[in-house]
């Protein structure tokens, strides 16, 4: 019983050492910047408890405290946002960066990642949530488009003429998403399915991923990065 309750603990400390690791690996400045930001940032407040709170004592106490804080929360907040630029940094261009990114989304989508993908590594996954059904493709732009079209075809017979079926290419030419743009696109999608419709798309497309064959993350990288980062931002 009393080795249970620090276990959390420590599963939090790996993970922000993990986040930090994999930061520190194309961000070798982290360390500086998180000093810096936590040393201006508490600064900055303390300043202003000093005024607000008076010079005693219990003012002085607040006013440390209170700097110390806020320059935690300074230091976490840019670390956070340079732990998910470095994690997508690292991943992209990888099989299964998409399928990575596409972890980072939180309640109200369902994620299955590889519907479908071909020999050449070329994948699609689908996102389901309340702008419709949305095909994710990426791998070679003509091959990917192919089998989004396939795939497009198959799902809008699920989702009818009421659940709009969307379809996006993750990369960097024309008509194409970026791998950091990607969650960013998909949480400005217009909203046009109610939750009771998605609950129901989301039963359906299981009969239709029964009547095929289970189809496996191609084999590559795995970007496991991005989705350490986001469980330490998380705690």
């Amino acid at each position: 019983m009393s080795n249970a309750t620090p276990e959390p603990a420590k599963g939090r400390l790996g993970q922000m050492r993990q986040a930090y690791t994999i930061t520190k690996r194309s961000d070798r400045n982290i360390g500086l910047i998180l000093l810096l930001t936590f040393l201006l940032a508490g600064g900055l407040a303390a300043t202003l408890g000093y005024f607000v709170f008076g010079t005693g004592t219990f003012g002085l106490i607040i006013t440390i405290v209170f700097g110390i804080l806020i320059g935690i929360l300074a230091a976490l907040i840019v670390f956070g946002r340079r732990a998910e630029k470095a994690a997508y940094a690292q991943v992209e261009g990888q099989v299964g960066a998409a399928a990575g990114a596409l972890q980072m989304l939180r309640r109200g989508w369902e994620l299955k990642p590889a519907v479908a993908f071909t020999k050449n590594q070329d994948v699609v996954h689908r996102v389901v949530g309340r702008p419709g059904i949305i095909l994710v493709g990426e791998g070679n732009p003509t091959r990917v488009r192919n089998l989004l079209t396939a795939e497009k075809k198959k799902h809008a017979r699920i989702g009818g003429d009421e659940v709009p079926v969307l379809d996006i290419v993750v990369g960097n030419g024309p008509d194409e998403v970026k791998l950091t743009k990607l969650i960013k696109h998909l949480r400005k999608l217009p909203k046009n399915i109610k939750p009771a419709q998605m609950t129901a798309v989301l039963y359906k497309l299981k009969a239709l991923d029964a009547m095929r064959p289970a189809a496996p993350m191609p084999r590559g990288p795995v970007p496991t990065s991005m989705k350490g980062s986001r469980k330490a931002m998380r705690g």
